[in-house]
C-alpha cells in the first residue's frame, strides 16, 4: 500500500493501517524525540502523544508535504512542549567532529588516562552546556542536521521556514557552539 492510500485508509478508521502508519515512523519518532528529551520513559510518552495527535489529527493533514515531514513538525512541538513543561534540557553526545574540534574529539574518545568513564562524562557536561546556550530554533535546525541527517529542505518543511533561513540557523548554532567549546577548552589550560 502506498503512503496516499495508506492515509486515506487512516482517514476512513482503518486501525490496521493506522497500526502500519505508526510501524512505519515509530522509530524515528522515538529517535528525534531522544534528541530533546533525557528520560527513556519521556520519550515513550511523548512519541505516544505524537501519534494520538497524528490519529485525531489526520483529518487536516492536506498532504503539501510529505507525511514524514507533518509527522516530525508534529514530534519536535511536542518535545519543546514537553521541555517547556519540565524545563528540561535535551540530551546530547559526541558532537566535536561534526563541530571540527580535535580536542573535543579526543576528549570523546576517551584520551589517554586512567578515570576515563569520569572525564568523558565531565567532557560531555561541557557540551552539552554550550549546546544548551542556542535558542531553541538553532537547536532544532542543528539536531534535525547534524545528529538525524535531514537535508535542509525537509528542515525547512519541518519547521515551516525558508532552506535560506535554515543554512543560517545552523550555521549560527555551529559557531556558537564551536565558540562556546573553545572557551571552555582554554578556560581548562
Amino acid at each position: 500500500m502506498n503512503e496516499q492510500e495508506l492515509i486515506n485508509q487512516v482517514k476512513q478508521g482503518n486501525h490496521t493501517a493506522f497500526n502500519e502508519l505508526v510501524k512505519l515512523h515509530s522509530n524515528q519518532v522515538m529517535n528525534l524525540c531522544h534528541q530533546f528529551l533525557l528520560k527513556r520513559q519521556d520519550v515513550e510518552d511523548i512519541a505516544q502523544e505524537v501519534f494520538i495527535e497524528v490519529y485525531q489529527s489526520i483529518h487536516s493533514f492536506r498532504g503539501e508535504a510529505k507525511l514524514s515531514t507533518w509527522i516530525y513538525r508534529i514530534a519536535v512541538t511536542k518535545c519543546l512542549d514537553a521541555l517547556k513543561k519540565q524545563n528540561r534540557k535535551k540530551r546530547w553526545t559526541s558532537f566535536g567532529k561534526i563541530l571540527g574540534l580535535e580536542e573535543v574529539a579526543h576528549w570523546l574518545v576517551g584520551g589517554d588516562t586512567a578515570d576515563k568513564a569520569l572525564l568523558e562524562n565531565e567532557k560531555r557536561e561541557e557540551i552539552k552546556q554550550a549546546l544548551n546556550t542556542l535558542p531553541d530554533n538553532q537547536r532544532i535546525a542543528f539536531t534535525l542536521s547534524k545528529m538525524d541527517g535531514y537535508s535542509n529542505a525537509e528542515i525547512a518543511e519541518i519547521m515551516q521556514t525558508t532552506v535560506l533561513a535554515v543554512e543560517a540557523l545552523v550555521k549560527r548554532a555551529k559557531k556558537q557552539v564551536r565558540d562556546e567549546l573553545e572557551i571552555i577548552l582554554k578556560n581548562k589550560d
